[in-house]
């Protein structure tokens, strides 16, 4: 079960769920109605899978408020060849083991199991080959 509908489809190959503006064809994520640059309403939805590179990158080693997954886990900024840079969690913990423009893919990873049981899934990015 997706952490959220609509963010991301699992594939295969993942890929993330954005908006393309109509108007001046900047790509956004999450997608959303409006364009968040130019404030049209000619959003298409488009899917971006990547490659994309790390632009910046940490270690959350303390849960969040409200977090019920495991820590330490990777977080950053990856820059996707559509221009767009996406917030999210990276699949390597060690900040020691990334480096800045470190070419990175698309992910499906286990986020925490649910009160019933089911496996919640997210979107995440992994060092690439």
């Amino acid at each position: 079960m997706p952490v959220r509908h609509g963010l991301f489809v699992e594939g295969p190959p993942p890929a993330l769920v954005c908006g393309r503006c109509g108007t001046c064809a900047k790509v956004h994520f999450p997608r959303a109605l409006l364009c968040p640059y130019c404030s049209a309403d000619t959003v298409d939805e488009v899917h971006v899978r990547g490659p994309g590179t790390l632009w910046a990158f940490t270690a959350v080693t303390a849960p969040p408020p409200g977090y019920a997954g495991d820590v330490p886990y990777g977080f950053g900024v990856v820059e996707l060849p559509e221009g767009v840079r996406v917030v999210a969690r990276i699949t390597e913990s060690d900040p020691a083991a990334l480096s800045l423009d470190e070419s990175m893919e698309l992910v499906v990873v286990a986020l925490h199991t649910d009160e019933l049981g089911r496996s919640v899934v997210t979107y995440a990015f992994a060092p690439g080959s």
